[in-house]
């Protein structure tokens, strides 16, 4: 996974992107800086939405290419200008791309030939995707960068990428192989776990811009406390302790799910299409993108600003002209009868071009989701190791979302729950401080157990007679499962596992080590389900010896896997990298 982490200490500024599902944006913060006030971190400002003049520190993760598959726009401008090709109907050869940072979570394998469709079923290489939106991000802060630094190179930049924690090792492995696409030096590159970042702001922080902390300080040693970061694509949570060298170590296994605010939005979006029936929602991204942004964005903002009991219902600016028209197409009525006639027509009415929402309808969108990251926490608080945890801290965009903050307080009553003033921008100014300090973080668990698929002598008390081979007339049992990591392993920063391997005389010189990783604690063998293969080392040896043996060395307790090889016949050492297949 990481590859050469030999790192040039010369570096000059940390730049973090933090590529996220709905909004993507990047921090920095030069080495001097740093030294003075860690929190003298520099976003980008100057994302403009159009039409609405929203001045944001992200943008959305969208991505426009033409037919020929290059970039033509990223963020807002790549949202603005797909509309305006959908409304002269000139966008059929175009290629528009919108969360899909969430592939990289449902895949059941990701790999380098992962294909991932457009808004209209258009097919892409992922990789390609991915690494046009980092390299859209990467020049847009080296052009920020470049108004105050002229003289600044991007060797003299260490570059931080924020990823889930629990996003598994192969979509880590995609994201660094994307970047590395980008123009990112791998040996320049680390990579950040999102809650983890912003634990590690929170570290930082005055209480007073904690709010909710009352008095309580999660940098005092000993404090056990859970991060929750809330983000567009899912709830990634993690549970740190401060300890007396003033590092954090993990308690239990990063943990989380798919609820994250799109699926508040999707569920908001299905109340409107049981309106106006499937055919008309479809048209309507289909042909008026803009109008559906503009519902979208409107959505979005009382999401976030929404105050429960203050009217009895929510009032939203809907594009009326464009439903109206789409339900007489499609249904015969107009957008009014279409409400009439739904199952919505007590709990919702038009005035003028707004739409009024009874509030306990609207907040009918909130529930699958919040009850999913309800859910989560409480099994997490009730793992061993986590007593005497007593902060919840919410991060990330969704956090602040008041309705969900409330639940937390009031399903975890016993629990100090805090929010940080800029709760959005913690993962990524925490990725920043982490770019320099990367071991900030001293202790981590194994979320999978790891290992190596070994031949060894067959006990038939022990072994399944379907993994029996007969190797030099001797009876085998092929595709053990020898693992070398536990799952819910402690791996202090730096863990090295140590492993000896033969490399065949018909292998000419190249060697060829697999790594599987399951979710199973004691698996026997390397195929059975749950098992799966990490990805490959892979050595081309120097030594002229037959049967050359090969010494492997695996680091753990980072946020990426390394590896060492050494050749005992030269004593040759190099760092390799786990490939993706």
């Amino acid at each position: 996974m990481a590859q050469n982490t030999t790192e040039d200490d010369n570096y000059l500024i940390v730049a973090a992107i933090d590529f996220g599902t709905t909004y993507s944006g990047y921090a920095f913060s030069t080495r001097s800086d740093f030294k003075k006030n860690p929190l003298q971190i520099q976003a980008n400002h100057a994302w403009n939405a159009g039409s609405r003049q929203l001045m944001s520190l992200k943008a959305p993760t969208c991505l426009l290419l033409d037919s020929d598959k290059n970039m033509v726009a990223f963020g807002y401008e790549a949202e603005n200008k797909y509309a305006e090709l959908v409304m002269d109907e000139e966008h059929h050869d175009y290629y528009y791309f919108h969360r899909f940072k969430m592939r990289l979570y449902n895949a059941k394998k990701v790999s380098k030939e992962l294909i991932i469709e457009d808004i209209t079923g258009k097919s892409a290489s992922a990789l390609d995707i991915f690494s046009l939106s980092i390299k859209a991000l990467k020049d847009h802060l080296l052009n920020s960068i470049r108004q105050q630094l002229v003289d600044i190179q991007i060797d003299d930049i260490r570059w931080v990428l924020t990823v889930p924690a629990i996003w598994s090792d192969g979509a880590k492995q995609f994201m660094r192989r994307s970047a590395e696409m980008a123009g990112i030096s791998s040996n320049k590159l680390r990579i950040a776990l999102e809650p983890e970042a912003a634990s590690i702001y929170c570290q930082h922080l005055p209480t007073e811009k904690l709010e909710g902390a009352k008095g309580f300080a999660v940098a005092t040693v000993g404090t056990k406390y859970m991060v929750v970061d809330l983000g567009g694509g899912t709830v990634d949570i993690t549970v740190h302790e401060k300890r007396n060298d003033e590092s954090l170590k993990e308690i239990c296994r990063a943990s989380g799910g798919d609820y994250g605010g799109t699926s508040v939005d999707r569920e908001f979006m299905k109340m409107i299409e049981n309106i106006t029936g499937t055919e008309a929602m479809k048209a309507f991204k289909r042909e008026s993108l803009d109008s559906y942004l503009d519902l979208s964005r409107e959505f979005e903002s009382r999401k976030r600003s929404l105050r429960v009991g203050k009217s009895g219902t929510i009032n939203m600016t809907i594009p009326f002209t464009v439903l109206d028209d789409l339900c007489k197409e499609h249904l015969n009525k107009n957008f009014e009868s279409a409400i009439e006639s739904s199952r919505f027509n007590s709990d919702i009415s038009i005035i003028s071009d707004k739409i009024r929402i009874r509030e306990d309808t609207f907040l009918s969108s909130f529930q699958p989701t919040i009850a999913g990251v309800i859910e989560i926490i409480d099994e997490i608080l009730k793992r061993e190791g986590v007593d005497g945890l007593s902060q919840i801290i919410l991060v990330g965009g969704f956090a602040e979302c008041v309705l969900l903050q409330k639940a937390v307080q009031s399903t975890f009553p016993d629990q100090n729950v805090i929010v940080p003033t800029d709760s959005e921008m913690a993962v990524l100014k925490g990725a920043v401080i982490f770019g320099h300090q990367p071991n900030a973080i001293s202790e981590r668990i194994a979320k999978y157990t790891y290992g190596f698929s070994k031949r060894k002598k067959f006990d038939p008390l022990k072994y399944d007679s379907s993994h029996l081979e007969i190797v030099n007339g001797e009876e085998k049992c092929s595709r053990v499962f020898d693992p070398i990591v536990k799952r819910n392993e402690i791996l202090p920063l730096g863990k090295k596992v140590t492993s000896v391997a033969k490399c065949k005389q018909e292998d000419n010189g190249l060697f060829t080590l697999r790594i599987y990783q399951t979710e199973k604690d004691n698996p026997m063998y390397t195929d059975e389900d749950g098992c799966s293969v990490l990805g490959t080392i892979t050595v081309q040896l120097t030594g002229t010896g037959t049967a050359d043996k090969i010494k492997v060395e695996l680091i753990f307790g980072e946020t990426e896997i390394r590896v060492k090889i050494k050749e005992t016949a030269t004593h040759k050492k190099c760092e390799e990298t786990i490939e993706m297949i």
